[in-house]
């Protein structure tokens, strides 16, 4: 299913078909495309080049570390994510390692590690959905994450599936609308909250 995004200036087609469903196929994704994700997210920029992005991955072909990471998600999203291929854990490292220093842009850094990976999936004909409902001291205690490492995010990748085998209330998200607010409302000069001339306000 696509949802193009109705984009007030030209975008990127990768960027235009970005969106989250629900529903997904169980189709498996191969090893190589898995690595492929990760290799994308590994190039992404970063504050000083730390590379501050950590993953854990479960595939669906392998139950019970499936099982194992679908129970630290919130049972909602426990729901669809059930379908999906392949779940993905996100983890920041807070401080640098060039200085032990805290890393202010970690989060940051991480969240464009994610994208680079989730328009890598686009380019490879799949979809992610990146979520943040799920159990963080579960992560960490599931997975013997050490001290100085945050969970970001969880994501779910894989081949769209049909939304009528979904529940209404998913069904009825699957087929929301997706909307934006104005760009005149985020992009600002001289003074916060006003818009720049090039947006035509």
């Amino acid at each position: 299913m696509e949802k193009p995004a109705q984009v007030e200036y030209p975008v990127h087609e990768l960027i235009g078909r970005r969106w989250s469903p629900v529903a997904f196929s169980g189709r498996p994704l191969t090893g190589s495309d898995i690595a492929s994700l990760f290799e994308a997210a590994r190039w992404a920029p970063s504050s000083f080049n730390e590379q501050p992005w950590r993953f854990i991955v479960a595939a669906r072909d392998d139950p019970e570390e499936f099982a194992r990471m679908l129970s630290c998600l919130s049972p909602g999203n426990q729901a669809w994510v059930r379908h999906a291929p392949l779940v993905i854990l996100t983890f920041a490292k807070l401080a640098f390692d060039r200085n032990g220093k805290p890393n202010r842009h970690a989060l940051h850094d991480v969240g464009l590690a994610a994208e680079n990976l989730v328009l890598q999936a686009m380019s490879m004909g799949l979809f992610a959905h990146q979520m943040a409902g799920f159990d963080s001291a579960k992560v960490v205690e599931t997975y013997g994450v050490p001290g100085g490492f945050e969970p970001v995010t969880a994501i779910a990748v894989g081949y769209p599936g049909d939304a009528d085998s979904l529940p209404e209330d998913l069904r009825r998200r699957q087929h929301s609308k997706r909307a934006r607010v104005s760009l005149g409302s985020l992009v600002f000069t001289k003074v916060w909250g006003e818009p720049p001339d090039f947006l035509g306000a």
